[in-house]
């Protein structure tokens, strides 16, 4: 309950960040704009918090809100291309409760994990600048505090990089591959993913057996 009562506390500041003007007027442009097939709908175009279970052990970490997905839906990774081939591998490893993910309100809920990004605003071509990402850092390490995983995926090496520059690890044995772990000094495992963006899924750089064995293994990481 304290968990949960610290994060949304922590998402109300996220939600109402405007810290970077670059990100404030693109997100917002997108939100009005809108896209043809999402005409009817009403686009979140704020900093999307993370969401999941406050007692996780594993914490997952990505890039960016979609100018179309999680700008529009408001919850990470949902909406486009990546949830829809993040969600199905979660769920066949028993961290979230269906396949599919919509909108905030369409009954999925994370089991065990805990999903949050790099940066919480869509950026202009998904390419937040390292201002952007430093200004987003203290959102992230707040949330590691509040969590307080055992296991982090990084899906992408941003994130990666974001997560050693968090906890100042700077072992050159720590180099981001598909399915690379390392443990911390602080006891914490690290655990690399390509990202499943629509160009890594579509070109079979990413493939679901590859996904799957990432969940696995992070199960496996949790149990150590």
């Amino acid at each position: 309950m304290v968990k949960q009562i610290q994060l949304e506390a922590h998402n109300k500041e996220i939600i109402a960040c405007r810290k970077c003007p670059r990100l404030v007027e693109w997100r917002e442009e997108v939100a009005r704009v809108k896209r043809k097939a999402y005409k009817d709908h009403e686009y979140w175009g704020k900093p999307v918090p993370g969401f999941g279970d406050p007692q996780a052990c594993v914490l997952v970490v990505g890039l960016a809100p979609g100018a179309h997905g999680s700008n529009r839906t408001g919850r990470q990774f949902t909406g486009d291309a990546s949830g829809n081939f993040l969600y199905p591998a979660l769920h066949k490893a028993g961290f979230a409760n269906q396949p599919t993910s919509e909108s905030r309100s369409d009954g999925l809920l994370l089991k065990d994990m805990f999903i949050t990004a790099s940066g919480r605003c869509a950026p202009p071509d998904n390419k937040p600048s390292p201002d952007e990402l430093n200004n987003c850092q203290p959102f992230l390490e707040r949330e590691l505090e509040i969590i307080n995983p055992g296991v982090i995926v990084c899906l992408g090496r941003v994130a990666f990089e974001r997560i050693l520059k968090i906890y100042s690890a700077r072992k050159p044995v720590y180099k981001f591959a598909h399915g690379a772990s390392y443990q911390l000094d602080n006891g914490k495992w690290v655990l690399c993913s390509y990202h499943p963006s629509q160009q890594n899924t579509s070109t079979k750089k990413l493939t679901p057996e590859m996904f799957d064995a990432i969940w696995a293994k992070a199960k496996q990481l949790v149990e150590r």
